[in-house]
């Protein structure tokens, strides 16, 4: 049998507090902007993470990607460095980009792509709340 494409994917969880600010405008405009998202003592959210690796299955073991291995991946890379964390005090990447879920992604993405081996394509989904997802790369 030819080695075919296949995604996979590994779903986790973690719980982060933030606040999305943009210091160079006033209070006024980053309470317009942001709302209840721009509170001072920070808001918190349940966030569920899907990595999805996209590549040829192996044809001696069957896989695509061990799971076991990705999934200690994210739990050593993502979700020891994130999870119970204020993403704007405690995480280094956010001490100067507005750690939005667009961007929690893209930092996520950037953290996870050395580790996966580059034949394989990566994606980030995101969810911020069960309504409330992004996906990084865009298709």
């Amino acid at each position: 049998m030819k080695n075919e494409r296949v995604s996979v994917y590994r779903a986790e969880h973690f719980n982060a507090a933030h606040r999305l600010h943009n210091p160079d405008w006033d209070q006024d405009t980053n309470t317009r902007v942001f709302g209840k998202c721009n509170l001072p003592h920070y808001h918190g959210h349940n966030y569920e993470l899907i990595v999805k690796v996209t590549g040829e299955v192996d044809p001696l073991t069957g896989y695509v990607v061990d799971m076991k291995v990705l999934s200690d991946i994210i739990s050593d890379k993502i979700l020891d460095r994130f999870d119970h964390r204020n993403l704007n005090e405690d995480v280094l990447e956010f001490k100067t980009i507005n750690p939005t879920a667009e961007n929690i992604a893209i930092v996520i993405y950037r953290i996870l792509r050395p580790e996966i081996a580059e034949h394989f394509d990566l994606q980030i989904r995101l969810y911020e709340t069960p309504r409330n997802f992004v996906e990084y790369p865009a298709n």
